[in-house]
């Protein structure tokens, strides 16, 4: 069973999100939230699988929310809630500072039913909502966009001084877009060593997921927009 907490503060909205997970076999809504900071109490309290996260709501928004909740998380017993952000806008700030916050991926509003239940599930197995080349032209399509760098971005180079050679490596690719087994072909490695390396850089960098790994990369000039996947 999936526990499932869904954030919107358009009532109308989570009602009908609420009540399509309700009638799904395998899923248990364990909560409904109006805004971000009861996101974040009632995830503190029901310790759901999976967050249905609005984006923009009033006061603390979802990306804040999101934040919040897989920093709390990071430090308690079991593993963190994955986040999924809903949106209207697909390639946009929004969708990037929610990637960069730990969200495991996006959805759509205008989402099918059965896909919802289908990425619900997806997120809940550990694996992202889209393929990693989605997430880099996500994040290069805003990089080239944004006028200044990100606040964090002047601390990068210190930050990934934790990481080994090969972890740098394993994150360059994967921020280029690789998928493991792509990856594991072009280091001539193990797909499971991959992953090894890549649970390894995210524990040091405290990072949440795959898509925020992305994001980092870019903000610390590992790889910039344009590097393609050579």
């Amino acid at each position: 069973m999936i526990r499932v907490l869904v954030a919107d503060d358009q009532v109308l909205i989570r009602a009908g999100v609420a009540a399509l997970l309700r009638a799904a076999p395998d899923v248990e809504v364990v909560a409904e939230a109006s805004d971000g900071e009861e996101a974040v109490r009632l995830a503190a309290e029901h310790r759901p699988d999976v967050i249905l996260m609005d984006i923009r709501m009033p006061g603390v928004s979802g990306i804040t929310a999101t934040e919040r909740i897989l920093r709390a998380a990071h430090g308690a017993d079991g593993p963190a809630p994955r986040v999924v952000v809903l949106t209207t806008f697909d390639l946009d700030e929004y969708v990037y500072a929610a990637l960069r916050a730990g969200a495991s991926g996006f959805l759509l509003k205008d989402t099918p039913p059965q896909r919802l239940l289908t990425a619900i599930a997806t997120v809940a197995g550990g694996d992202m909502l889209f393929a990693p080349s989605v997430t880099r032209r996500l994040v290069e399509a805003y990089a080239q966009r944004a006028a200044e760098p990100a606040p964090e971005a002047a601390d990068g180079p210190q930050t990934l001084q934790a990481l080994t050679a090969r972890e740098l490596e394993v994150l360059r690719h994967t921020a280029k877009g690789l998928s493991n087994p792509e990856i594991a072909a072009r280091l001539v490695i193990s797909e499971a060593t991959v992953k090894t390396h890549l649970n390894r850089t995210m524990a040091k960098l405290g990072l949440c997921s795959r898509a925020q790994a992305v994001v980092l990369a870019y903000e610390t000039g590992l790889v910039t927009p344009g590097m393609g996947r050579l």
